[in-house]
């Protein structure tokens, strides 16, 4: 505490004011082959009750550092960079009391989260209308929009799937982000220019094999 501590213009210093906590809350999205659009979730020690990996910000401590520290301590999960979503701000969102959230996203490949659902952690549908404290499903909610955005009228701009694809891959790929079926031939006139074919063809998948496409780099 500094001798002369800074004062507003009602006399008032900071720590006049009740001040909530600040938590961080983050959606890591990915794609799963049979159920589409998934969100990782942690189980909480205190309840056994599943949500969105979290924490309370420490003092001095950065969003980001604090968003790292979750994801490696609550998911065993790390070299993952989210992104800031929406700050959730409802004073009776946590029934634990004032407390705010800096949610966080982050889409990523499933192989970035590795083999690590041991019990304490799990991938769910997005969509799902199970049980999750506070406000989390608002959160999937505003994530899951995010993305879409960011999907509509781009070739996987998150690279969800490999360096090359076929039409049909990114196709089913744009509809797990959508949540519903995209029609073909809008889909091929819309995503073909933004990609460069590689002369190359699939191979160990079913069916005869397909042209491989790159995304072109933007500019």
């Amino acid at each position: 505490m500094t001798a002369n501590p800074y004062r507003d213009s009602s006399g008032k210093t900071l720590t006049d004011y009740e001040r909530p906590s600040v938590a961080v809350d983050t959606a890591v999205l990915t794609l799963d082959d049979e159920r589409g659009l998934v969100v990782l979730e942690v189980r909480r020690p205190d309840d056994g009750q599943w949500s969105l990996p979290g924490t309370f910000l420490h003092a001095g401590e950065r969003l980001a550092d604090a968003v790292a520290r979750s994801l490696k301590d609550k998911a065993n999960v790390d070299g993952l960079h989210p992104r800031q979503l929406h700050v959730f701000d409802d004073p009776k969102r946590d029934s634990r009391g004032w407390v705010l959230s800096v949610a966080h996203v982050d889409i990523v490949r499933s192989e970035r989260l590795g083999s690590r659902f041991d019990g304490t952690t799990r991938l769910m549908p997005a969509g799902a209308r199970h049980r999750l404290p506070h406000d989390h499903r608002k959160i999937i909610k505003q994530a899951v929009d995010y993305l879409r955005a960011r999907y509509e009228g781009r070739p996987d701009p998150d690279h969800l799937l490999g360096d090359e694809f076929t039409i049909l891959q990114l196709r089913q790929a744009h509809e797990h982000v959508a949540g519903r079926p995209l029609q073909r031939d809008w889909f091929r006139r819309t995503m073909e220019p933004q990609l460069i074919p590689t002369g190359a063809m699939s191979s160990g998948t079913r069916g005869r094999p397909a042209e491989l496409f790159r995304r072109r780099p933007p500019g």
